[in-house]
C-alpha cells in the first residue's frame, strides 16, 4: 500500500469512528448513493465494466459473487467475496478470490458518507485498495491501472445516483 491509500485508510478510520448523522425529514443523507453500493449481487448496476453477476450465497459475509468483465479490459471474469457490510457505518470491503486477471491478493475498502460539497449536500465515496504488484509491472503501473478502474466505477456511481436523484428511483435499504 502506498503513502495515498494508507492516508485514505486512516480517513476512512477517521470518518467511521466520528461522523454519525441522525438527519431530520428535510435532511439529505448518503442513502441513495448507498442502496446502489451496498448491492454486492449487482455490481454492474454502476460499474461500467461489469456485464453480469452471479452470487453464490445468501448475500451475508462470505458470499461470493462470479463477475463477468466488458471486452476492453485484460479478463474476462473476477470471483470477490464479501468481506464487509456494514449499513449503519456504510461501509462495503471485498476480496477478489479468483478470476483470469491479474489482481491477485486484491482487497478493497469503500466507505459512503453524506457531506456538504460545494455548499450544496451531496455524498463523500472513499475507496482505497491494496494488491500483489504482478510480475513484469512496477507498483506505479499497478496501482495506476486499479486507481484508473476505481476513478471510472466512481464517476459511474455519481452518474447513476444523481440520475436516480433527478427520477426519485431511491428503494429504501430495507428491501434488500
Amino acid at each position: 500500500m502506498n503513502g495515498v491509500d494508507a492516508y485514505g485508510v486512516m480517513e476512512a478510520q477517521y470518518i467511521r469512528r466520528h461522523h454519525r448523522h441522525e438527519p431530520r425529514e428535510n435532511q439529505c443523507t448518503s442513502a441513495l448513493v448507498w442502496s446502489l453500493v451496498r448491492r454486492f449481487d449487482q455490481p454492474q448496476k454502476y460499474k461500467p465494466f461489469v456485464s453480469r453477476c452471479v452470487v453464490n450465497g445468501d448475500l451475508g459475509i462470505g458470499s461470493v459473487r462470479e463477475v463477468n468483465v466488458k471486452s476492453g479490459l485484460p479478463a474476462t471474469t473476477s470471483t470477490e467475496r464479501l468481506e464487509l457490510l456494514d449499513d449503519e457505518e456504510h461501509i462495503l470491503g471485498i476480496k477478489i478470490v479468483g478470476g483470469d486477471h491479474r489482481l491477485r491478493n486484491y482487497s478493497s475498502i469503500m466507505t459512503v458518507h453524506p457531506e456538504i460539497i460545494d455548499g450544496r449536500p451531496g455524498t463523500l465515496v472513499i475507496e482505497s485498495f491494496v494488491v500483489d504488484v504482478p510480475e513484469g509491472n512496477t507498483k506505479d503501473e499497478t496501482c495506476y491501472f486499479v486507481q484508473a478502474l476505481i476513478r471510472c466505477n466512481l464517476k459511474s456511481l455519481a452518474d447513476v445516483s444523481e440520475r436516480m436523484a433527478v427520477q426519485d428511483l431511491t428503494e429504501p435499504i430495507n428491501q434488500f
